[in-house]
């Protein structure tokens, strides 16, 4: 007989562990587990419309609302029936509830519109520190 062998008269020697429960998965406050949503994406609003420029010296600022499908240039004050002119020629029709100059974007043309809205966008700011006498080197660069 081996010393690890033992005979039926002795006693074991085996030790007994316990092991602990887990606690009970934390639920949602719908009562799903947190293994039951893995890979369920929980998706964050962006604040809409949102901005995409701003020239503080010219009062000019452009918006995307993506959920009226629509670019935006609003003015801080009444442009010049010049700067009016150009952005009727560009598509923008007056929004006088909203207070804006909007153009609809359409899926199959939306990186075009968008696109040309920052052109429009920049030409207008262009045209009005000119009227306003603000020199090119006055922007700043952000």
């Amino acid at each position: 007989m081996t010393s690890r062998e033992r005979t039926p008269d002795q006693e074991s020697t085996e030790t007994t562990t316990t092991v602990a429960q887990s606690p009970a998965p934390e639920a949602s406050g719908d009562g799903r587990s947190f293994a039951d949503r893995v890979g369920q994406k929980k998706f964050i609003a962006a604040a809409d419309p949102f901005g995409i420029a701003t020239d503080n010296l010219a009062g000019v600022r452009l918006f995307e609302s993506r959920q009226d499908r629509q670019m935006a240039i609003k003015f801080e004050d009444k442009p010049s029936q010049a700067v009016i002119d150009t952005m009727k020629e560009a598509g923008y029709r007056w929004n006088p509830a909203d207070r804006i100059w909007g153009h609809p974007v359409w899926a199959e043309s939306a990186a075009s519109t968008r696109i040309d809205a920052e052109r429009l966008y920049q030409q207008v700011c262009k045209m009005i520190r000119q009227e306003k006498g603000i020199e090119a080197g006055q922007e700043i660069p952000f």
